[in-house]
């Protein structure tokens, strides 16, 4: 069961200062198929609801929206201007803990193409509970989609199709309900913008992938300073480490899992302790460039003149470029993999398939763990014995064909 109370905003922004008002807001949740939408609170910056809805959970791994915006058929002179935006707040309900009740005021940002503003604070008071652990647990292991998903799976061009199908049929419900939803609350919950190419989107996915490498090579420094005896205490403990694990091979697979117990459970005191919200650093608003902000509010097909669009064009060519480099980097070397059994360079075949028949002779005939003991003390050797030079297998392998050479 999750319970959402809606309970006030403040310091919100004026919304209709032209019309000698300041704003009147309500608020819209929506998880699952279920709606609901608060009363208006007319000509105030610091509105207070104080509803509460609930909703059954038939996921944790699900989230809640909630949506502030100004109602624009109150108070205007033209009949009534569409809905603005305020702010949108996201909670994952699989960060909460059962039972416990959240109370916090979220940040309410919003995007123009000026640049971010930040439109107020939005108090919410959430609660999920629940009764059934073994079921909760168990719906962890489950499937995220039906099984007809899997077993006849659509394409992603008419899942695109059909997800804008299904959104104007909920717009056309919810226009028909009491009160009404226009189409442009419906859109701005649904996210129908969110496939739109953004500069900015593309910037922080990019860091988001990079990101997920910072681990890696955190352990790649910890490597090469253990290997260039940066402390050769540290060293040594690694070497006697790594000989236990030779000669016991059946702990290494439960030090690993030790090992990561080890670390969930320390970092259980650093768990965080208040739902996330819109983090601005994480989605590159904050130091976005103006002319980026306005093609992405731009409209599709563009409406800008012939000169901005052409500067844009030549932008996303260069950054394509980029890209292309990379993609063509990863190409060539996944195509030299390919090269060393396919008899692209007959010489370098010919020396690898040796090599192949050597080392399979090798390893037949040697203990495994005289192997591994070799190649630890092969790879942790002191700087003195060591060159600044690539090795032989390295050079072997950039010297292979690829396919680059045919391209036009």
């Amino acid at each position: 069961m999750l319970e959402l109370g809606v309970l006030g905003a403040r310091n919100l922004i004026p919304m209709k200062p032209k019309d000698g008002r300041t704003t009147d807001a309500y608020c819209v949740a929506k998880y699952g198929p279920k709606w609901v939408r608060t009363r208006t609170i007319l000509d105030t910056l610091n509105p207070q609801w104080n509803e509460q809805y609930t909703w059954e959970v038939f996921d944790p791994c699900t989230v809640i929206t909630v949506v502030v915006f100004d109602n624009g058929q109150i108070g205007s002179k033209n009949g009534g201007g569409p809905d603005q935006r305020i702010g949108k707040v996201r909670i994952r309900l699989s960060t909460l803990e059962t039972d416990r009740v959240y109370t916090h005021f979220y940040p309410l940002l919003v995007l123009h193409p000026s640049g971010l503003k930040k439109t107020g604070e939005l108090h919410l008071a959430v609660r999920f509970t629940c009764t059934a652990w073994v079921n909760m647990m168990a719906l962890y292991g489950r499937p995220l989609l039906p099984k007809m998903h899997y077993t006849h799976p659509i394409a992603v061009m008419q899942l695109d199709y059909l997800r804008h199908q299904a959104m104007q049929i909920v717009a056309a419900r919810l226009s028909r309900a009491e009160p009404p939803l226009r189409r442009e609350v419906v859109e701005y919950m649904l996210d129908v913008d969110s496939h739109m190419f953004s500069l900015r989107r593309s910037k922080a996915n990019f860091h988001r992938i990079t990101s997920l490498f910072f681990g890696f090579v955190a352990m790649l420094k910890w490597y090469h300073s253990i290997r260039s005896w940066c402390n050769p205490i540290t060293t040594m403990l690694v070497h006697m480490l790594f000989l236990i694990l030779i000669c016991y091979p059946e702990l290494i697979l439960p030090t690993i899992f030790l090992y990561m117990f080890m670390i969930g459970l320390w970092n259980y005191r650093y768990r965080p302790r208040h739902p996330s919200h819109m983090d601005t650093k994480l989605s590159h608003a904050e130091l976005t460039h103006p002319d980026e902000l306005d093609e992405e509010f731009d409209t599709f097909p563009s409406s800008r003149p012939a000169e901005i669009v052409r500067m844009r064009y030549d932008r996303l060519r260069s950054v394509g470029g980029r890209v292309q480099a990379v993609v063509g980097d990863l190409a060539t070397q996944g195509e030299r993999a390919h090269a060393l059994l396919s008899w692209r360079d007959p010489r370098a075949t010919a020396i690898f398939i040796f090599l192949s028949l050597v080392i399979a002779v090798v390893l037949y005939v040697t203990p495994f763990q005289v192997l591994m003991v070799i190649a630890m003390l092969y790879l942790l050797r002191h700087p003195r014995f060591r060159s600044r030079m690539p090795s032989v297998p390295f050079n072997f392998y950039r010297r292979l064909p690829a396919k680059s050479d045919m391209l036009l």
